[in-house]
């Protein structure tokens, strides 16, 4: 399953920006889908997850900060970031895979689209 990021870009604390992930195949609906980020110097980290239900779970830092939405007439997964601060400076990365909060979980991979946040 092909997975291709869009939408990062360089931003001030404070702004909004909107992640896209557009998922090849025929069965998108039936995707959990999920995105992660590796900020410089650490480890890859959920930031959000939603189950081809639509059921959605974020890490605690971007809650209520950061929407994942999905579309499944156009395979897309979103990821509005609101307010950013410049620890959410990271590579984001969007997956899929079981609906879980651990990176080991997802199968499928796209090729990341940096955010950074100035302050």
């Amino acid at each position: 399953v092909q997975l291709q990021a869009s939408g990062g870009g360089l931003v001030q604390a404070g702004d909004s920006l909107r992640l896209s992930c557009v998922a090849a195949g025929r069965t998108f609906s039936t995707y959990n889908m999920a995105w992660f980020r590796r900020a410089p110097g650490k480890g890859r980290e959920v930031v959000a997850i939603i189950s081809h239900g639509g059921s959605t779970d974020y890490r605690d830092s971007v809650k209520g900060r950061f929407t994942i939405s999905r579309d499944n007439a156009k395979n897309t997964v979103y990821l509005q970031m609101n307010s950013l601060k410049p620890e959410d400076t990271a590579i984001y990365y969007c997956a899929r895979g079981s609906y879980s909060l651990r990176d080991t979980d997802y199968n499928y991979w796209g090729q990341g689209t940096q955010v950074t946040v100035s302050s």
